[in-house]
């Protein structure tokens, strides 16, 4: 147990200090803000999506290490996905984070496992999952603002 959180720790720390993705994409085609009022984590979410492919993400923001690691490892995860595939990604987040995906299912998430820990705190799910309800605003096309609350 201790190396997986070793592990966690490590991967969510590199995400957090080294962000993927992180700049305004110019010519995306899709945006949307997200904002955690509990803790003052906020998102611009940049995608370009052609042919209902997902061919760019990028995000923008501040927030604590949990919510800007989950969205630099999400931006990198989107890229060739279509938008069902991003949709039932999201599902698939939101699962793990809340605890609906048994332990020994949690490998076909990949990288994205490491947030399983979360559920251990329930304060920190809304800033793993800030920029997945960001996302599915943008592939929906809402303009409001989306809060975790």
């Amino acid at each position: 147990m201790s190396d997986l959180r070793e592990l966690y720790q490590e991967v969510i720390l590199d995400h957090h200090k080294k962000p993927r993705n992180f700049r305004k994409l110019e010519d995306a085609n899709r945006h949307a803000e997200g904002y955690n009022p509990l803790c003052g984590d906020r998102i611009n979410l940049f995608l370009k999506i052609e042919e209902g492919i997902v061919r760019e993400a990028s995000f923008q923001g501040s927030g604590c290490a949990i919510s800007t690691a989950s969205a630099s490892m999400m931006t990198e995860l989107l890229k060739g996905k279509t938008e069902a595939e991003a949709n039932a990604l999201f599902e698939r987040f939101h699962d793990l984070v809340t605890g609906k995906i048994p332990r020994e299912k949690q490998a076909d998430l990949g990288k994205l496992a490491v947030f399983a820990g979360v559920r251990e705190y329930p304060v920190r799910i809304k800033c793993a999952i800030l920029c997945w309800h960001a996302l599915k605003a943008a592939l929906e096309r809402h303009s409001e603002t989306v809060a975790t609350e």
